[in-house]
């Protein structure tokens, strides 16, 4: 019996295009004798659907147009209903996340589906809200002693009622400095600065994507090298690193995307990446520390610098769920995407029924003490003496 598998893309989110195109391009790659594919689109205004016309990239540019076509569906959090549709149910075995951005890659969909006791591709809902918002994310590297640059993050309204103070703060770190929305990925809203007024305005820019910013010192000769990681929690393995090709201070949106950087003949990227043996192993090493340590599963990249002066390493982000399922980094280590995918799909399904070893379920007098007139103060005992 074929498994069947949901493959959930797009979203609101300003990375909805960029999900579109990783969705897509996972289904092309599903083995479809093992598998039977339910496409999931997330629409720009929450709205859910599925159909075989959804196959179709062209209908996203006008998708109005074309929602009649294809079915509007909901997931039912009631554990074995699946996707609901006004004509019934459709059985979902595995979500396949091909989401990027917030309501898809920050734990918000992980957390539907952990209700729904569905197995999914990504890591939990822990791991994907910390690796989204990159604040937390720095102060959970900075507790594990990975190495970063150094930042600072203020929210909207802190930096509006003492602008000038924050400023201070964020120029004491020196320039240059990196400007980022907390929540966003993709390069979206990034900018690089190297004096105050361009400080400002990208602070302004910034906060028009997020209600947080993050802002850290820039490395001023630095070398991107990224990794991606397999597998679950301590039980992983590392990819060949890469060097994407054009870097200069940052890869910008339409490096990333609109100039074949995540497509499978890209130009934009050497692997391996052209430093020492010892400089990949430190960052395999790493990459997988960090994979353990945010309690990972499924497929993610991590981005490091190398501050190509002095050759010490640091930690840039992680990617939850990575451009392309990050399947370019896997297919020189000998791993097609259709096996990534099959790889992917197993360590879900593992995931789930590690899950069922958990106990949600305790015997207590609670109730009965309710019942009984005794319901105040239970809670710790509070309101008792």
């Amino acid at each position: 019996m074929k498994t069947k598998l949901a493959v959930f893309f797009g979203g609101r989110s300003v990375e909805h295009d960029v999900s579109i195109v990783t969705g897509l391009q996972a289904i092309e790659h599903v083995n479809l004798e093992k598998y039977e594919v339910i496409p999931v689109y997330l629409a720009r205004n929450g709205a859910w659907y599925t159909g075989e016309k959804l196959l179709d990239v062209s209908i996203f540019q006008e998708f109005e147009k074309h929602e009649a076509e294809v079915t509007q569906v909901r997931l039912s959090t009631v554990p074995g209903e699946g996707l609901l549709t006004d004509k019934g149910a459709l059985a979902v075995d595995v979500a396949l996340l091909c989401m990027h951005g917030l309501h898809g890659e920050d734990g918000t969909l992980q957390g539907l589906l952990e209700l729904a006791d569905i197995p999914y591709t990504s890591p939990s809902v822990g791991g994907s809200a910390a690796g989204m918002d990159k604040a937390l994310m720095k102060k959970v590297f900075a507790g594990c002693g990975f190495p970063m640059m150094p930042s600072i993050d203020v929210t909207r309204h802190a930096y509006q009622m003492a602008d000038e103070q924050w400023l201070a703060k964020m120029e004491a770190l020196g320039y240059p400095l990196y400007v980022k929305p907390a929540n966003l990925g993709s390069s979206i809203g990034i900018s690089r600065v190297e004096n105050r007024d361009a400080l400002k305005d990208a602070i302004d820019l910034a906060f028009a994507y997020d209600r947080k910013v993050v802002v850290e010192k820039g490395v001023a000769d630095a070398m991107e090298i990224n990794c991606s990681v397999l597998g679950i929690a301590d039980d992983c393995r590392a990819s060949l690193c890469e060097k994407p090709l054009g870097w200069k201070d940052f890869l910008t949106f339409e490096d990333k995307y609109l100039r074949g950087g995540k497509g499978k003949n890209a130009a934009t990227r050497q692997i391996p990446a052209p430093i020492e043996e010892t400089m990949t192993d430190r960052i395999q090493t790493l990459a997988k520390q960090i994979f353990t340590e945010m309690d990972c599963k499924g497929v993610v990249r991590i981005d490091f610098l190398v501050d190509n002066q002095t050759g010490e390493l640091y930690v840039n982000e992680i990617n939850t769920i990575p451009g392309s399922m990050a399947f370019y980094l896997w297919e020189p280590c000998g791993l097609s995407y259709e096996a990534l995918i099959d790889e992917l799909v197993g360590i879900a399904k593992c995931a789930a029924e590690e899950k069922k070893k958990n106990s949600y379920a305790y015997d207590s007098a609670i109730l009965q003490k309710v019942r009984s007139g005794g319901a105040k103060g239970i809670k710790g005992s509070k309101g008792t003496k």
